[in-house]
């Protein structure tokens, strides 16, 4: 052991001697200074070490090393005269370095234990059980976690062979093969089933110097999984909402810092996320404050709040809500609402709504009242013209229902999706009414809207169009018409070139168009193009057995728009209405029952014969009479309908010998058509 006096008993001394007194290879023999008070002095004595005040006195021990730790040129000549040959005298400045490095072994000490202390907090803290071998397999870590996962004290398993306290170990597998393992099943001794990753441990010269597990009991693995899997599909779900929504949203944190926006708000505000996450809640707004900071501030939702954001000062109308978790606030988030476009919705409403008023097909075949043989067949071919885009012709007389079922047949067909346009030829002026159903281009006349105007027939593109009152149109009408109805385009008022339409052409007429063809008012040609499917919709009086149902229907119409609540009607009264001709059909049905109902008591529910107007009266008496003529062949006791056949059957055989057995001329003779004729034959076995 090396022998040692240090002289001087500063800084420098104190720090020698500090640092020598931890050695194992030096001895310290002597401590030297002037001043027996200095700091080395009193360090020396309390570690029982001798002290001399004069540096000479301490040559008496056989020195091996003097110190000179004053940094007096002088002093350290003398000692170097007067020591021992074998002495070694190491100079200030050395010793100084000495002092140094013995500062940086200190710090590099305390910053070693704070590592180690911050790092044992960590491991202690963490959730996961760990446990750490040597390269032998000893376990030399074994964390707070463990014990509680293993059920296990940490001086129970500390210095101890990784095989005695789990048997079934991979631990020393991993250090051999160097190779990772995760998420493997492990049961220790006590029956205990975990869930570990091992991972080996390898210095800086790849050396595997041990081993590490890291383990949580099996079952609390299996339920943090779900939870993971189910918080991971909550947040994909909630991203993919707050992404796909048309609304604008911004999300900011406790600060008022951005912290997410979607598309939808770079659309309207012009900003990108780089713009905005991170940056202050202000950073969108050119005019009023920031409402996400008054919520924060308020921990209050607002609503509907104008503002202008963005570079484009885009006019928005804001909602800010606060987020709120386990009590705390942790944002806000804010919707905005571009104005211009709520406008534009605004505007596109009133003119969908615009649309339905005029356009829309309200009623379906429900809505078609009528059990009667004389109803079944054309609701039957109704049906039947809506499966095709045939051209269909309604007729029959003012009031009958032409327009319903031209409703219920768009609402049949494959174009209830589309337009349903209605035109009535005999309301538009002839002057208007080319332009109104096929349009017409700029400047094609005096006071021509700029751009043109789309016609009808364009309107109801891929619809239906339904031209009531077919038989009024003129004849330069009927010509243009006819093209359409053939080639599938039209032509516009001042226009050459031809524009393609897919139109389902729905026609009506109360007249008759072969006695119009006959006199030269309508075209023979256009007549077979619209003729393809009529429809003969029978007129009420001669369909009487509906009339307790129509009332009915049309009384709970009524009580609709009267705001009554009418219950039915008698059957004295349904007598009194069969015994009028109805020359206004059902049309003139519903002015007599709203009538009625009009000058009803608020007290009564019923409507009785007395609330019917006397309108026989006003039926001529050839009339009366022929409506209350028995039949030939009259038998008493037999019930109406069978009467009424008997005598519908010798008017039909009647027909039959005038015209010599011609069907059609017997047809026509009768107002029928020669489908009904023989449906009728059938039905009374002629």
């Amino acid at each position: 052991m090396q022998k040692v006096m240090i002289v001087g008993g500063g800084v420098g001394g104190t720090t020698v001697l500090k640092l020598l007194s931890e050695s194992e290879v030096f001895s310290i023999v002597c401590m030297a200074d002037t001043n027996e008070s200095a700091e080395g002095m009193l360090a020396a004595k309390e570690r029982r070490i001798p002290t001399v005040t004069n540096w000479s006195m301490g040559l008496k021990w056989d020195l091996d090393i003097i110190f000179d730790t004053t940094g007096d040129p002088s002093v350290y000549k003398k000692i170097k005269r007067d020591m021992g040959e074998q002495t070694i005298l190491i100079p200030g400045s050395v010793a100084l370095i000495m002092t140094k490095l013995f500062e940086e072994k200190n710090r590099l000490i305390s910053k070693l234990e704070n590592t180690s202390a911050k790092m044992d907090l960590i491991l202690n803290t963490t959730s996961e059980g760990m446990v750490v071998i040597d390269h032998e397999g000893f376990i030399i870590m074994f964390n707070d976690s463990a014990e509680r996962a293993s059920d296990t004290k940490r001086e129970d398993v500390i210095g101890r062979h990784i095989k005695d306290f789990i048997p079934s170990t991979g631990l020393l597998r991993v250090m051999q093969t160097n190779q990772k393992e995760v998420n493997q099943e492990i049961t220790l001794g006590n029956g205990m089933e975990l869930i570990t990753t091992r991972i080996p441990l390898v210095n800086a010269d790849k050396e595997i110097i041990g081993a590490f597990a890291v383990f949580r009991n099996k079952m609390e693995a299996v339920q943090l999984a779900e939870q993971i899997t189910d918080l991971k599909e909550i947040q994909t779900m909630l991203q993919a909402i707050i992404q796909s929504s048309d609304e604008a949203i911004s999300v900011v944190d406790d600060q008022g810092r951005g912290l997410l926006i979607n598309p939808a708000y770079t659309r309207i505000t012009g900003l990108t996320k780089t713009q905005v996450i991170g940056k202050p809640a202000s950073i969108d707004i050119y005019e009023g404050e920031s409402m996400h900071m008054k919520v924060l501030q308020t921990k209050k939702p607002v609503r509907g709040v104008n503002m202008r954001v963005g570079p484009k000062h885009k006019e928005v109308i804001v909602n800010v809500a606060p987020i709120i978790v386990d009590g705390s606030l942790k944002g806000s988030v804010g919707v905005i609402h571009d104005v211009s476009e709520i406008q534009a919705l605004t505007h596109e409403l009133n003119r969908a709504r615009q649309i339905i008023r005029t356009l829309q097909a309200k009623y379906s075949f429900d809505d078609i009242i009528g059990a009667s043989e004389e109803m079944k067949l054309p609701i039957e071919q109704a049906k039947l013209s809506a499966r095709t885009p045939a051209t269909v012709l309604l007729r029959g007389e003012s009031g009958t229902g032409k327009e319903l079922f031209a409703h219920a047949i768009h609402n049949a067909s494959d174009r209830k999706f589309n337009k349903f346009v209605r035109v009535n030829c005999a309301a538009i002026s002839e002057s208007l009414l080319e332009s109104e159903l096929f349009g017409y281009d700029e400047g094609a006349f005096t006071g021509a809207s700029r751009g043109g105007k789309v016609g009808f027939f364009e309107e109801a593109n891929q619809g239906s169009i339904f031209l009531d009152e077919i038989g009024e149109l003129p004849a330069n009408i009927q010509a243009k018409l006819l093209r359409v109805l053939q080639e599938k385009e039209i032509v516009r008022v001042g226009g050459t070139k031809p524009i393609p339409i897919n139109v389902r052409v729905i026609a009506a007429t109360n007249i008759n168009l072969e006695k119009a063809i006959a006199n030269g008012s309508f075209r023979e040609d256009l007549y077979f193009r619209l003729n393809r499917m009529p429809i003969f919709i029978a007129p009420l009086r001669k369909r009487k057995e509906d009339l307790r149902e129509l009332a009915e229907h049309l009384i709970n119409k009524i009580n609709q728009e009267y705001g009554r609540s009418i219950e039915g009607i008698t059957t004295a009264a349904i007598h009194k209405m069969q015994i009028y001709n109805w020359p206004g059909n059902v049309r003139e049905l519903e002015n007599i029952l709203g009538r009625a109902i009009i000058f009803m008591k608020l007290n009564e529910t019923i409507i009785d014969i007395h609330h019917i107007p006397d309108f026989i009266e006003e039926i001529p008496l050839k009339q009366q009479e022929k409506i209350l003529m028995k039949p030939s062949g009259y038998v008493s006791g037999k019930p109406l309908s069978e009467i009424i056949d008997q005598y519908e059957a010798e008017i039909i055989q009647e027909a039959f010998h005038t015209h010599k057995g011609n069907k059609t001329l017997t047809a026509k003779a009768l107002g029928i058509s020669v489908r009904n004729l023989y449906y009728k034959m059938e039905k009374l076995k002629l």
